[in-house]
């Protein structure tokens, strides 16, 4: 049986020809006509690399702030012996032994978890539930940290992560369909600047960047010109 395409797809369709790849300045400008949804869709870049997903020494994963916000509300819990300081500071909880007992007790309602160094040393006990969540505090992505205060200004101003899956592939929120077609430009750049910054320097030979789409959550992927990652 064929497969039938949504009325919101068959719109998009109308829009441009999704088989061909776009610049991204292009891509922005096309993914604004999509028909739009009753609710604030998130726009992402979607990245296909081509590095051994097996290999842990070929794990891709890092941070980029957002020239623009991410657009979203982020959640930023602290662990911290001095609490009081992390919730002036902007956090929206904060403690040690009494935060670790929540979230062994299944809670999981915030966006991006912070540790001082010292506090890392108990919070490790928390990688088997944190971890798969991609919620457990990392140096590399910037959340341990004994600068509490830049740590959550910096992931509350719109710094986001990114993590290579096990299939190799990378997917980063860029922004909001509210946003102009000038600010999802300058978001998406900084991402994919930073992903293809972000190459394992084991990684030799080979495409790093197989391939990029622009999308937002309901509507379908605009291929982006390799000539804008093939640097990487």
């Amino acid at each position: 049986m064929a497969k039938t395409h949504s009325k919101r797809y068959r719109g998009a369709l109308k829009v441009a020809d999704l088989t061909q790849e776009y610049p991204l300045k292009d891509a922005v400008e096309i993914l604004a006509k999509f028909p739009k949804t009753k609710f604030d869709e998130t726009i992402e870049l979607s990245f296909r690399l081509g590095v051994d997903a097996a290999s842990g020494e070929q794990n891709v994963r890092g941070t980029t702030p957002l020239p623009n916000g991410s657009g979203k509300k982020v959640r930023v819990i602290v662990f911290t012996d001095d609490a009081k300081k992390a919730l002036d500071a902007g956090a929206d909880e904060a403690g040690l032994a009494d935060l670790m007992k929540k979230i062994q007790d299944g809670w999981l309602d915030f966006d991006v978890a912070i540790a001082t160094n010292e506090a890392m040393k108990q919070v490790r006990t928390l990688a088997r539930i944190l971890g798969p969540k991609g919620l457990m505090p990392n140096p590399k992505a910037g959340t341990v940290t004994d600068d509490i205060a830049a740590g959550i200004k910096a992931v509350k101003a719109g710094r986001v992560e990114f993590k290579m899956d096990k299939t190799a592939n990378i997917g980063v929120g860029v922004g909001k369909r509210s946003f102009t077609s000038a600010q999802i430009l300058e978001n998406a750049a900084a991402v994919l600047e930073a992903v293809g910054k972000a190459k394992p320097n084991t990684f030799k030979g080979g495409v790093f960047i197989k391939s990029v789409h622009l999308s937002s959550s309901m509507s379908p992927g605009v291929k982006i010109a390799s000539t804008e990652y093939s640097k990487y």
